[in-house]
């Protein structure tokens, strides 16, 4: 397994364990190079090492919050860290007395990344939520979806992933980047309404300008259109177009054999009959005789892969898109970097797995870990 590498190689981040958006922040640190180490809960550490690709590439402490000595471990651990990732309600690092005060005390340097669906205030910080909550508030998801068809979820990528994981990981960066000219270390409050209503920043600007309505799946992006859908094809498979461009349009004209006066690309009104009449055209071969054609050209066409057939295209396999890690097909990590290239440090730990190492690393002596195992503060 190789070391870490990467642009982030001497960052040291301090992950607590959570599902979702907080791992897949930790995991885009940790595959930049950054020293991840993740606090897991010492009542975890046992049995087999997940498989999760969202939580590569880390090291993991076993911890009992609820013991003293525990917290006043993982404060010495803050004191050497340069950021923290936690992705609890509002208030619960504050009752396990590692709030930011607290931490920021110790280290002003530190750069607190917190993790939450509604945010750190407002009405609604107190209540559950998912991926589907948050992006239903942001104005996102009821515009996704067919006309005449309810909101279509679009898994939990805007919320948990775009707007919520990545969100943090590029807020804390910026806070990294800031606290190099400044020294001082600060809060960075990630919410995934507030990141699922900045992924919708372009249709803003589009409906200010009347070229975006609210009638689901009459628009340009959202399946509206001829030119931009998805199309089955005789053998049940699919494939993809965005033939926005006049330029575009007309490869696709050319390509699929159509009649350009019977197909013209803005004449709105007739868009969901030149739809039907172009499902009809792609039923007429299979998705690879489609590719045949139109792989490569300027239609901007792509197949519809399943995932199991997403890391055998060749496309993919050119670029590495893909890798395995004991065993499990998985992303590799992006960005690319042509001088500091990241590389997968680990695969996924058991809780606790690293936990004298970790300590040891951050300046823990033998006699003061033997006294944390065997006083059960870590695991």
């Amino acid at each position: 397994m190789l070391g870490a590498m990467g642009p982030l190689q001497g960052i040291r981040v301090l992950e607590f364990a959570g599902i979702g958006p907080g791992p897949f922040c930790a995991m885009l640190l940790a595959d930049m190079g950054a020293d991840v180490v993740r606090i897991d809960r010492a009542s975890s550490a046992a049995g087999r090492a997940p498989v999760d690709p969202l939580l590569r590439g880390r090291r993991s402490l076993g911890v009992d919050l609820k013991q003293p000595a525990a917290v006043e471990a993982v404060l010495r651990l803050v004191a050497g860290a340069d950021a923290l990732v936690e992705g609890f309600r509002p208030g619960v690092m504050e009752r396990l007395g590692l709030g930011p005060d607290v931490c920021l005390a110790r280290n002003p340097r530190l750069v607190y990344g917190r993790m939450t669906g509604w945010g750190q205030d407002g009405p609604l910080a107190q209540a559950a939520g998912h991926d589907i909550n948050y992006i239903a508030l942001a104005g996102a998801l009821e515009g996704i979806g067919r006309k005449g068809e309810p909101p279509l979820p679009p898994l939990n990528l805007v919320g948990d992933f775009g707007g919520g994981g990545m969100l943090l990981a590029f807020g804390v960066l910026a806070g990294l980047l800031e606290q190099k000219r400044s020294g001082k270390g600060q809060v960075v409050d990630a919410a995934m309404v507030d990141g699922a209503a900045l992924l919708m920043s372009m249709f803003w600007g589009m409906r200010h300008i009347g070229m975006w309505s609210e009638v689901r799946g009459t628009n340009l992006l959202d399946t509206g259109a001829h030119f931009y859908e998805v199309y089955e094809c005789a053998d049940g498979k699919y494939v993809s177009l965005g033939s926005i461009e006049p330029q575009f349009y007309a490869e696709l004209v050319k390509l699929a054999g159509l009649d350009a006066a019977q197909f013209p690309q803005l004449d709105r009104p007739h868009w969901p009959d030149l739809k039907r009449r172009l499902g009809e055209v792609f039923k007429q071969k299979t998705r690879a005789e489609w590719c045949r054609i139109m792989e490569g050209s300027d239609v901007c066409f792509a197949p519809v892969l399943a995932m199991s057939e997403a890391p055998a295209h060749p496309h993919n396999v050119a670029r590495r898109t893909f890798i395995e890690l004991e065993g499990v097909t998985q992303p590799a990590p992006a960005p690319r970097f042509s001088r500091t290239p990241p590389e997968v440090a680990r695969p996924p730990a058991r809780a606790g797995e690293h936990g004298d190492q970790v300590l040891a690393s951050y300046g823990f002596g033998a006699d003061e870990i033997r006294r944390l195992r065997e006083s059960k503060a870590i695991g």
